[in-house]
């Protein structure tokens, strides 16, 4: 395909049949499906996920996001009785959020929601994005407590409709989930164990992580007819000292755990060819034509048409090897989306 179709929204369009879209996760984590792509000769193989440790060696990195899910979906009603449900996207303070809000119109500066007895939430401003800030009051326990107790998991409409059970704690949850901020899991990390975990550094590879905080806005489709004008959702990351350095002195591959991981390893190196320990803010939007500064080797998932993700692995590997790729995943039955099966892409 020429650059410039490359550059239009409906290149990235594609008919998945409903039954391929993973409802529950794999058991084990790492019995998946792999589908490895070589970006060189084009060849593509299936594995099962646990197979994945085959491809590390002495002095590869393995970067990972930290980042926890929290139970970031409440429901609630208004002073009136009317239902609210709020998504928490950010935390502000120990007491503020900006959030997404339904119904958004109904819901103005001043309304105060009501989530349980004792526990609420006042509007304090409309954000120009739409979204909310809602500043928390509880009686008898701490915020982030009464988060945890009231709170869900918010999963994808298309994961039970939206509505989480309580196994989805455990599962929509990666096993090295540690830094608390996230309204959706960084699904590609979905896939490992800790003994495969384990294995893979039994290779000689370094277990490292960075912590970027998933908001909605990863899955929100592009809309934009030239993806070019497409306005990145900002997202903020955090790499430490040890991390950068490791990176930066790794002589080995450089296997990045999602979309995520990569955005935040790419947009790091893009200040100054290297990577830089420390608290960041980015909005990077990767599509074909960009080019990669440190990441070599992506795991990730299967991705919604039309979404940037779709986009930043298209540039990864190139828009036509990813096209054949997809077609032959839906042909040969993977599943996809958050539960479903993943590629590596060397």
């Amino acid at each position: 395909m020429n650059p410039n179709q490359i550059l239009d929204l409906d290149a990235y369009d594609f008919s998945l049949p409903d039954d391929l879209i993973a409802k529950s996760p794999m058991s084990p984590r790492d019995h998946s499906r792999l589908l490895v792509i070589d970006r060189k000769s084009g060849q593509m193989t299936e594995r099962k996920f646990f197979q994945i440790k085959d491809f590390f060696s002495k002095g590869d990195c393995l970067v990972t996001n930290n980042t926890k899910v929290i139970p970031a979906r409440l429901i609630g009603a208004k002073e009136t009785g009317s239902k609210a449900e709020c998504l928490l996207l950010k935390a502000l303070s120990p007491f503020s959020w900006e959030a997404l809000v339904k119904p958004g119109k109904k819901i103005t500066e001043g309304t105060r929601l009501i989530f349980s007895e004792g526990f609420e939430a006042l509007v304090t401003a409309v954000l120009p994005s739409g979204n909310r800030v809602l500043e928390f009051r509880c009686d008898s326990m701490s915020i982030p407590e009464a988060i945890k107790k009231y709170g869900k998991i918010p999963l994808p409409s298309y994961i039970n409709e939206g509505e989480a059970k309580e196994e989805d704690r455990i599962t929509y949850q990666t096993v090295y989930a540690k830094e608390e901020g996230s309204a959706a899991a960084p699904t590609a990390g979905l896939h490992f164990t800790q003994n495969l975990l384990d294995d893979i550094n039994k290779q000689g590879a370094d277990l490292l992580s960075v912590t970027l905080h998933v908001g909605v806005g990863t899955f929100r489709p592009v809309k934009e007819k030239d993806i070019r004008n497409h306005l990145m959702h900002s997202e903020s990351y955090m790499i430490s000292t040890e991390t950068a350095s490791k990176i930066n002195e790794s002589k080995g591959n450089l296997f990045a755990v999602g979309t995520t991981s990569l955005r935040a390893i790419e947009s790091n190196a893009s200040l100054n060819g290297k990577l830089t320990g420390g608290s960041f803010d980015t909005s990077i939007f990767i599509y074909p034509g960009f080019q990669f500064k440190r990441v070599n080797h992506l795991i990730t998932n299967f991705h919604l048409p039309k979404s940037s993700l779709l986009m930043l692995v298209s540039a990864f590997a190139g828009y036509d090897l990813i096209r054949e790729a997809y077609q032959k995943a839906i042909k040969d039955r993977f599943r996809f989306y958050s539960y479903g099966d993943a590629m590596l892409i060397i």
